[in-house]
């Protein structure tokens, strides 16, 4: 066995205790928001059907829409309420649970013998696989940490216990399968961003085959763990013997990480880098050509993912009506924002606003890593710099909901939907709190570095305060924080210049600050 020998992990606990204090903001916060949401749709689904008939056509109308399927997964029990309180939790909001692991384990893998940590932690007495060991150690104290608090939840909200223990089973299984999946991409790649090109390809993989497998050949979805999701049927005739797969493909893909670390060298990955070019392009001279070619092609991925998103979205919503049979189960599309195509918006107007939280975050890896100060030694100025990262975060995050917006006519169109508005006007209508936001992130990072984990929670943040607002009944003020909560629920409603005009008025004003911030202040 690879570790067998002591030596090689010695140091292991001091490495996690390190890792946990890095991740003192993110874990907490992020874990709590996905156990949040599962509570907040346990909670909200009882009192949205009148009976159990009602909740048995809801059910029924979701599996007889092929797209709703591909995205959710089937119900596979109608008459059980947590599989529809479920529904949306159980494949779509575990691709979030995936991504907060395959970001925690590149974090302390990649990330750091990228930034040479590694290899400085490594010179002291400290083994070879000590780091990968911590890491995957914390994924598993994370992992326990939301299958216990999604499953407590889940019981109080009114759900199951029973279920409850096998869903929140299920979650962390799913955690667990995204900790091996990014600990083997980071022996693969070369860099932290091909790190998270491949994991997030990998994951994509996974969803399009249970995508397949839920509306075609059932065997595919045997083939992915966001497939076996669904099959464990949590709230129904538990599958217990299938939980155990999770810990046994989370084992096969440790183990298959181990054995690729022993074949690299420290800081190079399995598959090389291309070179680039021997001299760079004189475009590159300006601050902001030079970061929209560094984020180039994740730019061109979003683009990709939103307009996917659009379309399947808007082939959906033409056939909610038939999920709307009471009086009662039309009130959760009015508590999302009037209408169907308003409250998607209103959830991938927040996914959207982390493309800006994205280039934010990569300006301060920049400034810590001294690659700024290599920058601003050439006749770049300090405002070009910061102007170019600042500039690329709020246009890049409205060209993808102008992107989302085509999606969503192009979808609805070709599902024959019947007309309702500009979808791509009311994308746009979301452009400025997406701004307020990434304007938040912006002056998180001119504060300094120690504020810049700050620009990760400020979406997340806004989207839990305004989907728990109405269930907690939580006064107006507070929910007035959102900047989310203030945009109309196009295409139902109208455009408001009032809260458009004031939304922006507050982005330039945090934009200002953050600017006055950033000249006042020490690079680095």
């Amino acid at each position: 066995m690879i570790l067998r020998d002591r030596r090689t992990i010695a140091g292991w606990p001091l490495l996690l205790r390190l890792s946990l204090r890095q991740d003192r903001v993110l874990a907490p916060v992020s874990v709590a928001v996905l156990a949040l949401m599962s509570v907040a749709s346990a909670a909200a689904t009882p009192g949205l059907y009148a009976d159990q008939a009602d909740r048995v056509r809801a059910a029924e109308a979701i599996n007889a829409s092929p797209a709703i399927v591909a995205l959710y997964g089937p119900v596979l029990d109608v008459t059980s309420e947590g599989e529809l309180a479920m529904t949306k939790m159980t494949v779509l909001y575990a691709v979030f649970v995936a991504v907060l692991f395959v970001v925690v384990v590149r974090r302390h893998t990649r990330v750091e013998e990228e930034t040479g940590r590694t290899e400085l932690v490594g010179g002291t007495a400290v083994g070879r696989h000590a780091s990968l060991v911590a890491t995957l150690l914390e994924a598993l104290l994370l992992a326990s940490a939301l299958g216990v608090l999604t499953a407590v939840g889940n019981t109080l909200s009114g759900l199951d216990l029973t279920g409850s223990v096998a869903f929140g089973a299920l979650w962390a299984g799913t955690a667990l399968v995204a900790a091996g999946i990014g600990a083997v991409t980071a022996q693969l790649s070369a860099s932290a961003r091909t790190c998270a090109a491949y994991a997030a390809g990998t994951v994509g993989i996974l969803f399009v085959l249970r995508a397949a497998g839920d509306t075609g050949p059932g065997w595919l979805s045997w083939l992915s763990p966001l497939g076996w999701n669904t099959q464990v049927r949590a709230y129904g005739d538990i599958r217990w013997w299938l939980l155990p797969c999770y810990l046994l493909a989370a084992g096969a893909l440790t183990a298959i990480a181990f054995a690729l670390r022993t074949r690299r060298d420290l800081g190079a990955g399995l598959v090389p880098p291309r070179p680039g070019p021997p001299t760079g392009s004189p475009r590159l001279a300006d601050a902001l050509a030079l970061a929209v070619k560094v984020h180039a092609t994740t730019l061109v991925l979003w683009s990709v993912a939103a307009g996917a998103l659009g379309i399947v979205f808007g082939m959906i919503a033409p056939g909610i009506g038939d999920l709307l049979d009471s009086e009662v189960a039309r009130s959760i599309i009015d508590e999302l924002g009037g209408a169907l195509l308003a409250a998607i918006l209103s959830v991938v107007a927040v996914v959207l606003t982390y493309f800006a939280v994205t280039v934010v975050s990569h300006a301060g890896h920049d400034e810590q890593d001294g690659r700024a100060e290599l920058v601003l030694a050439t006749a770049t100025s300090r405002s070009g710099w910061f102007a170019a990262s600042a500039v690329l975060a709020l246009v890049g995050t409205a060209w993808l909901l102008v992107v989302t917006g085509v999606g969503l006519w192009i979808g609805y169109v070709a599902a024959d939907g019947p007309g309702i508005g500009n979808l791509v006007v009311a994308a746009l209508a979301w452009v400025p709190a997406a701004w307020v936001v990434g304007a938040l992130a912006v002056l998180s990072l001119a504060a300094g570095l120690r504020w810049s984990g700050l620009v990760w929670a400020w979406p997340a943040g806004f989207l839990t305060l305004s989907l728990l607002g109405d269930l907690l009944e939580l006064p107006d003020w507070l929910t007035g924080l959102s900047p989310y909560s203030h945009v109309p629920s196009l295409p139902a409603d109208g455009w408001s210049w009032g809260s458009a005009g004031g939304l922006s008025a507050v982005a330039v004003a945090l934009l200002a600050v953050a600017w006055w911030r950033f000249r006042e202040r020490d690079i680095g």
